[in-house]
């Protein structure tokens, strides 16, 4: 072959050859550019979860909507007739829900009616080639039923009125309106503090109510003995009235205050407590910054591809070591109770890589920073660090994104700069997270049910003194302006056992004006005029002196003896001296009026002790059927030398009301013999 033939043979392989260079080349950059890693879009990712599933709930949320909500979720979607997806978000602050909902759409290519929860509240729902009445459905649900009516029990209202079809939905939609313009409905649950003023309540109501019955009775038994009254219920209706009251009220609280939650929320399970933490520990092996899928986007590519040349660089520095970014939401219903501390710590345990976690937060876009492992001076990252990073300023409330790039921008500059120490730095354990079923109500007879307890106590004492107080001071005005008489014909059945002085002093004042004003012809009743005089000479000849305070109880039983005996002389035609009935009143109680014979009976309830004495009718139906009862029916009366003891009329005094068993014609000599009248 000649020379320059294999020179122009050299040639044409050396051409070849660089084409077949710029040719690797050129197919191999796209493929490095398409293989590099570019973030999803939020409405890309979800669009794929609906693919996988129509119903979408987040792990984000698991103290609010737990992802077991979802088989319901996808059971009432099928009440609306038509395909459905839902998506049961995080709050989008910075994303408008209409717009998501069609990007959504878009990418999943899929029509149907697509539902935006954005924690428990139904925040956005749109047709796609489909006809149903979304707009009417959410007013309906939202006007309808309460904050805390929770996600599935408003679902299914939606999905109920998605059901009735456009015309009918519209209708009840105006009807919402209208009825709830300015009143809510009613909350569905209470919280911690009302169920702690239930059992408040409870405790209140356990102890005052029945105490109540206790000391009414016994301040009315005190009325009825000081007014003559005797007792007409057993002893045990009173204790056995307040124990069943107590009963009542111990049974009926828990129906009547029968909550058991503060929350329509599920309890979640570990699993679901777990679940993010595990997505962001596992995103973070992969790639030292991790941003949230279901969030909107806050870094560009730009400041994504620069924050980790930063991350890198300072990995490699002197004092440096491993930084985790994790661009994730914090929310009150997360598994962490919205504590980025908490957050970051079951990241790094569940990660067990030791560095600097940086929680950056897309919704508020605060930022926190947590040592565990590299000798970064703690006092410096707890208060030389700006505000400015960790909190924002002006300019980063007003961005969407919160600036958040610039910002971490910033918080890798000043890691470069920050103090390095000789050993690493931990950060201490966090506090733990409220229990997992937080929203469960203490039981009824807990907390404030105690102190409940004490306060009922005390207040019965105080409401029945003062009311105790207004009706003494209410009957001793009555009183005193007008002294009622008594009801002398019903007094033989109601005279009192154990008497009070004011009952006497009032009873012997107007049964002897009474007699007085009745008393119109002496001449002619001259045994009334005997017992009117006999009386008088009780009281000095002046009836006002029969309730002055200081009266003796025995003198003043004799001025009502004496008195009602002239009203019954007056009162009667016949003036058969011997007659019984004029003669003798009870032995037993001489209040109790006129005897109708005479009766051994007992006098004592110790021992068998015997007396012959006149007995009114009732007195003498208890001698012959129940004689031990005769003892608890005598007339007592204080006796001065023993103090508050009372002893029987006839023999707590020597005067002349001793001798009212002999009958009134003795009690009559008696009294003017004591006077010195003959």
């Amino acid at each position: 072959m000649p020379a320059w033939s294999r020179g122009r043979l050299r040639l044409l392989r050396l051409l070849l050859a660089l084409c077949a260079v710029s040719a690797f080349f050129a197919t191999a950059t796209p493929a490095r550019a398409a293989d590099a890693t570019t973030p999803v879009t939020q409405a890309a990712y979800l669009a794929d979860r609906l693919r996988e599933n129509p119903v979408h709930v987040t792990d984000q949320l698991p103290r609010e909507v737990p992802r077991s909500t979802a088989p319901g979720f996808a059971r009432l979607a099928k009440k609306t007739g038509v395909p459905t997806y839902v998506l049961v978000l995080p709050m989008q602050t910075s994303t408008d829900g209409k717009q998501l909902l069609g990007a959504v759409h878009d990418r999943l290519g899929r029509d149907g009616l697509y539902v935006l929860f954005e924690g428990a509240d139904l925040a956005e729902a749109t047709a796609y080639g489909v006809r149903v009445p979304a707009d009417a459905a959410i007013t309906v649900t939202r006007y309808e039923l309460p904050y805390d009516a929770g996600p599935l029990r408003s679902f299914e209202r939606f999905a109920d009125v998605i059901a009735l079809g456009g015309d009918k939905a519209g209708a009840r939609a105006e009807a919402a309106r209208e009825t709830y313009q300015d009143d809510e409905p009613a909350d569905m649950y209470i919280g911690p503090s009302d169920r702690n003023n239930q059992s408040f309540l409870t405790g209140i109501l356990l102890t005052g109510v029945p105490l109540m019955i206790v000391l009414t009775a016994w301040y009315a038994r005190r009325h009825r003995r000081r007014s003559g009254a005797e007792r007409r219920v057993p002893r045990w209706v009173v204790p056995g009235a307040a124990a069943l009251t107590a009963a009542t009220i111990a049974l009926a609280a828990p129906v009547v205050f029968d909550q058991t939650r503060s929350s329509a929320a599920r309890p979640p399970t570990p699993a679901e407590l777990s679940a993010r933490v595990e997505r962001v520990a596992a995103g973070l092996e992969k790639d030292p910054v991790y941003a949230d899928p279901e969030s909107p986007r806050v870094l560009d590519s730009r400041q994504l591809d620069r924050l980790h040349d930063r991350i890198r660089d300072f990995r490699r520095s002197d004092g440096g070591g491993p930084v985790y970014v994790s661009l994730v939401p914090q929310t009150p219903a997360s598994e962490s109770a919205g504590d980025s501390w908490l957050f970051a710590a079951a990241v790094h345990a569940k990660a067990r890589q030791d560095g600097l976690y940086v929680v950056a937060d897309p919704d508020d876009g605060t930022i926190d920073v947590y040592n565990y492992g590299l000798r970064i001076d703690a006092d410096s990252l707890s208060f030389d660090l700006p505000d400015a990073v960790t909190l924002g300023d002006s300019k980063a409330d007003e961005a969407d994104d919160h600036l958040l790039g610039e910002r971490l921008d910033t918080l890798m500059t000043f890691l470069d700069k920050a103090p390095r120490t000789d050993r690493p730095d931990f950060e201490s354990t966090p506090a733990a997270a409220p229990e997992a079923d937080e929203h469960t109500l203490p039981p009824l007879f807990a907390t404030d049910f105690w102190p409940g307890l004490f306060v009922g106590a005390f207040a019965a004492l105080l409401l029945s003194g003062v009311v105790a107080g207004v009706m003494w001071s209410a009957g001793r005005l009555l009183r005193r302006r007008d002294p009622a008489p008594e009801p002398t014909d019903l007094l033989p059945f109601t005279a009192p056992t154990e008497p009070s002085a004011s009952y006497l002093r009032r009873t012997a004042y107007t049964e002897l004006t009474t007699l007085t004003s009745q008393f119109t012809d002496p001449d002619d009743r001259t045994r009334a005029w005997d017992h009117l005089d006999a009386a008088m000479l009780l009281v000095d000849g002046d009836p006002d002196r029969a309730r002055a305070a200081g009266t003796d109880p025995a003198t003043l039983v004799a001025v009502i003896v004496l008195a009602r005996a002239g009203r019954a002389a007056l009162a009667d035609d016949t003036d058969d001296a011997d007659d019984l009935r004029h003669d003798l009143c009870c032995g037993i109680n001489p209040l109790h009026g006129p005897a109708v014979s005479r009766h051994h009976v007992r006098v004592s309830a110790q021992g068998n002790s015997r007396r012959l004495l006149p007995v009114c009718e009732p007195c003498r139906d208890t001698a012959v059927a129940e004689p031990g009862g005769i003892p608890g029916r005598l007339l007592k009366l204080p006796d001065p030398s023993l103090g508050n003891s009372r002893m029987p009329y006839y023999d707590a005094t020597d005067g002349p009301l001793t001798a009212v068993p002999h009958g009134i014609a003795r009690l009559i000599d008696k009294v003017r013999e004591t006077a010195g009248v003959h």
